[in-house]
């Protein structure tokens, strides 16, 4: 039986009277703590008996492997619905139900100028999102290599399609939360330069790859 929601406990009325005889008790354990690891199954144990004796128990672990699991929707509330017999057609008003996980997907173009031939570019994008006080707020971060052009003088490159996730229950736009009705204002910053160079210290070796 279980005393609580962590101690059982198992009581026998006679074991062994006449002869050698085991028992065996199987219960299932749930780990509720946050880390990973090799953990005991049993943080103490207590035995008695009418003779007093004395049993050395064994101490079982378990390796517990945490994986982060995220609900991101939680099981809707039912509603109760009763039909009486003998009905043709029932008409109930159930409440109301919100949209869920709503949000949108920002997508970017930018060009990058003059670029020289045969050199990689890399291209930083930051995005955050900016508050009725003028707070900026993180909302991602890109990297991105621009493979090296051939043409024979500098080029502008258009990169397309950037794009970046922003769920509103992030919305700090300070109207009402998880809406699509809300207009919210966003920042984007780019840094770019060139990865390869012909530049070489006197003692040095790079390697292009």
């Amino acid at each position: 039986m279980m005393i609580d929601s962590k101690t059982i406990q198992w009581k026998m009325d006679e074991l062994g009277v006449s002869a050698n005889e085991g028992a065996s008790l199987e219960f299932y354990v749930k780990h509720i703590a946050q880390n990973s690891g090799e953990k005991p199954v049993n943080a103490s144990i207590t035995y008695s008996d009418n003779e007093g004796n004395t049993v050395v128990f064994p101490n079982p672990t378990v390796t517990v492997e945490c994986g982060v699991i995220v609900n991101p929707e939680p099981c809707p509330i039912p509603v109760d619905l009763t039909v009486d017999g003998c009905q043709d057609s029932v008409v109930i008003d159930v409440g109301d139900i919100n949209l869920e996980s709503l949000g949108c997907i920002l997508q970017l173009d930018v060009t990058v100028k003059k670029v020289c031939p045969g050199k990689r570019v890399v291209l930083a994008v930051i995005l955050t999102e900016v508050d009725a006080n003028g707070v900026e707020y993180p909302r991602g971060m890109k990297a991105i290599t621009l493979p090296a052009h051939n043409y024979p003088n500098c080029r502008d490159v258009l990169v397309k399609c950037i794009k970046f996730v922003l769920p509103e229950d992030l919305d700090v736009s300070g109207g009402a939360p998880n809406a699509l009705c809300n207009a919210r204002n966003f920042k984007a910053r780019f840094i770019a330069h060139n990865i390869d160079t012909d530049y070489k210290c006197c003692d040095s070796v790079i390697t292009l790859s």
